[in-house]
C-alpha cells in the first residue's frame, strides 16, 4: 500500500507523479526534453559581441599610435590617429561624410543585386546543363580571377564617364563569382534530395524552386559573399580611376583625392571608411544570415 500511495497507483487517490526534469534525462532524452534557450543577457550580448571588435579596435589603434609615437616614419607617411579623425570630425561638420559613403554604398548595393539577378539564372543554366557547363564554366572560372581594375578602361570608353560604366565594372566583377558559387552549391545537393522531389511530383520549375536552390543555399551564400566582395573592390577600382565631376564624390574618388594632394590622414580616411562599409555589410547583413542557415540546418547552436 505504501508503494501505490507514493506511486499515486490506481485504489488510492495521491499527489500526481512528479514529470521527470531535463537535467534527470540522458541521451536524446534530454535533446527532447531540453527547453529552449532563453535569449542571451545584455551583459552577454556585450561579452560576446561587442567586446571582441571594441577590444580589436583599440589594440590596432594602440599599435598605431605607438609606431607614430615612436617615430617609426614620418607623419607624411604615417599620420597620427588624431589627425585622421579631425578629418573625419571636419567632414562630419561640414555635412559631407554620410553623402560620399552613401554615394558609394548605393553604387555597390545596386549594383549588387543586379548581379545577383543575372548570376543566379546564369548559374542554374551553367548547372544544369551539361553542354553550357563544358562551354561557359571556363569563362566564368577565367572572368573570376581577371583583376576587376582592366574592365575600367574598356567600360569607360563603351559608356563614358557616367555610372552606368560603374555599374558595367561591379557587374563584370560579380557575375562570374555569383553564378560559381550557385553552381558549386548545385554539385553539392544530395542526388536522394532531387529523386524524392521528382516523386512527389517537383521538376522543372518547381523542383528547381522547391529543392534544388533550398538545398545549394550554403554553398550559393558562399558566392554571394565573395560576390558582394568582388562588386565593392570593383566599385571602388572605377571610382578611383574614373574621375568627373558628374559621378560626385564616392569613397574611391575620396582616396583618389588624398593621393593627389598629398594628404595622407585623407588617404587613411577614405581607406578606413571603405574597410568599415565592408565590415558593416558583413555584420548587418550575411553574418546573420550566414548563422540562421546553419541553424536551420543543425550546423550551430539556435540563440
Amino acid at each position: 500500500m505504501a508503494v501505490i500511495e507514493a506511486t499515486g497507483g490506481a485504489g488510492k487517490s495521491g499527489p500526481p507523479a512528479k514529470a521527470p526534469e531535463a537535467n534527470d534525462l540522458a541521451g536524446l532524452d534530454a535533446l527532447d526534453a531540453a527547453p529552449v534557450r532563453a535569449r542571451a543577457s545584455v551583459r552577454g550580448f556585450l561579452t560576446a559581441k561587442v567586446l571582441p571588435p571594441v577590444v580589436a579596435i583599440c589594440l590596432v589603434l594602440g599599435t598605431w599610435q605607438l609606431l607614430v609615437s615612436v617615430k617609426v616614419t614620418t607623419d607624411d607617411r604615417l599620420p597620427p590617429p588624431s589627425a585622421v579623425w579631425s578629418g573625419l570630425r571636419e567632414m562630419w561638420l561640414r555635412g559631407t561624410l554620410l553623402d560620399v559613403v552613401w554615394t558609394s554604398v548605393s553604387r555597390g548595393l545596386l549594383g549588387f543585386l543586379l548581379a545577383v539577378a543575372i548570376g543566379t539564372p546564369l548559374g542554374l543554366v551553367v548547372a544544369r546543363s551539361r553542354f553550357v557547363r563544358a562551354a561557359v564554366r571556363p569563362v566564368l572560372s577565367g572572368l573570376q580571377s581577371l583583376p576587376s581594375v582592366a574592365w575600367v578602361p574598356p567600360a569607360v570608353l563603351w559608356l563614358g564617364l557616367n555610372d552606368s560604366m560603374m555599374y558595367a565594372v561591379v557587374l563584370l566583377g560579380a557575375v562570374p563569382s555569383i553564378a560559381n558559387g550557385l553552381v558549386a552549391g548545385v554539385d553539392q545537393v544530395a542526388p536522394l534530395y532531387l529523386r524524392a522531389g521528382r516523386t512527389l511530383g517537383a521538376t522543372g520549375l518547381r523542383g528547381t524552386w522547391h529543392i534544388v536552390l533550398p538545398a545549394a543555399f550554403p554553398g550559393f551564400l558562399a558566392g554571394l559573399k565573395q560576390g558582394w566582395a568582388f562588386s565593392w573592390r570593383s566599385l571602388m577600382a572605377a571610382e578611383i580611376i574614373a574621375s568627373s565631376p558628374d559621378l560626385g564624390l564616392g569613397l574611391g574618388q575620396l582616396l583618389e583625392n588624398g593621393r593627389d594632394n598629398s594628404d595622407m590622414p585623407g588617404v587613411f580616411l577614405a581607406i578606413l571608411l571603405i574597410l568599415l562599409v565592408g565590415i558593416a555589410v558583413e555584420w548587418l547583413a550575411f553574418g546573420p544570415l550566414e548563422r540562421r542557415v546553419l541553424r536551420t540546418r543543425g550546423l550551430a547552436p539556435g540563440g
